[in-house]
């Protein structure tokens, strides 16, 4: 690929207490990340040398102005490196979740969300950050995903996605106690849901994505006998899907539709709450999950795990997850730069 055609992928080292940036080190030493997308590093710079010393690499960069600055360089083989000053190092207590390394994260963030409004970021793909962190560093929405759809004046249906491989879910609800869950659920939140996931595999490359959608209640409710969430509304809206032409099935029952997708069946689930499909994600492959945040004008990716403070400063994290969320967001940067290309 050309230094021209590469997408240009926005990366963050996370919470500067957790393992983001030992992460992201780990990450830009491998020599095919640089190779596959035109990268702009964007964080503290202490913070940088500290994760670089934790993974036991150097890794050269090519330090720039601003954001701006970086589509056009002539030549992508390093990663552009735009240094901010977010947090002293003093104020940082490896393992801890504290305001400061909040607000490090959320200016950070908003940065690359600047330049992605402004056009000049393909992607954004960020290392593990805490929400409690935020939280007490100005965060004023529930998670990260509503904070980004908010900055970037999200108005339509947003979600996040999990991903292990080829298998991605979706779900109708997401962070809200398991009590309210059936109250949560309508015929257009599922129709919402299965067209935004079926339209990010498509983004991500799958010309015709396999999607599934998934019961609420035990045995798919037995015909109403066990919930009537299936008869009134799961199976209706998976009818008016197929009207509008996509080709989604079900609903399966819970506790077999992941069978179904690890046999190769299905590309991707729709799930009804939030542990439905994030047990079984997280079962499969814990160390390779990824978080795509759904319906958002930029594609935004992240590994599934957290900050992991218990391993944090010890060289021992895992790239797995942070490298395939990497990928993803290179694929979804590519498809986003072909979809906002001038006209020529």
């Amino acid at each position: 690929m050309s230094t021209q055609q590469k997408p240009v992928i926005a990366l963050t080292l996370g919470d500067p207490a957790g393992i983001g940036a030992e992460l992201i080190a780990r990450l830009l030493a491998r020599p095919e990340a640089t190779q596959r997308a035109n990268i702009v590093l964007v964080g503290d710079e202490w913070l940088w040398r500290e994760g670089q010393r934790v993974a036991g690499v150097q890794v050269a960069t090519q330090a720039v102005d601003s954001i701006e600055a970086v589509r056009g360089r002539p030549d992508t083989g390093a990663p552009a490196w735009l240094a901010m000053d977010t947090i002293e190092p003093a104020q940082v207590h490896v393992g801890q979740a504290e305001a400061a390394g909040g607000a490090s994260v959320l200016r950070v963030l908003n940065a690359c969300m600047d330049a992605a409004r402004d056009g000049h970021v393909d992607a954004i793909c960020f290392a593990p950050l805490n929400k409690y962190a935020m939280k007490l560093g100005g965060l004023g929405h529930d998670d990260e995903l509503h904070h980004f759809a908010k900055y970037l004046g999200v108005t339509g249906y947003f979600c996040e996605f999990n991903t292990l491989g080829d298998l991605w879910t979706s779900r109708v609800s997401s962070h809200i106690p398991l009590k309210n869950a059936a109250a949560a659920l309508s015929i257009d939140g599922i129709k919402d849901a299965t067209r935004l996931i079926y339209r990010s595999l498509q983004a991500n490359g799958v010309a015709e994505p396999r999607v599934a959608v998934a019961a609420f209640n035990p045995h798919g409710g037995d015909g109403g006998t066990c919930g009537r969430e299936e008869v009134d509304i799961i199976a209706p809206a998976v009818r008016q899907l197929n009207d509008e032409g996509l080709p989604v099935q079900g609903p399966f029952p819970a506790d077999t539709i992941f069978l179904k997708a690890q046999a190769g069946e299905f590309q991707a689930i729709v799930t009804m709450y939030h542990d439905q499909g994030q047990i079984a994600i997280k079962l499969l492959g814990f160390s390779r999950g990824v978080t795509v945040q759904g319906g958002l004008p930029i594609p935004i990716t992240t590994p599934a795990h957290g900050t992991a403070y218990d391993i944090a400063g010890q060289g021992k994290a895992n790239l797995d997850a942070t490298w395939q969320a990497f990928l993803i967001a290179c694929r979804m940067g590519l498809s986003h730069r072909a979809a906002h290309a001038p006209a020529a």
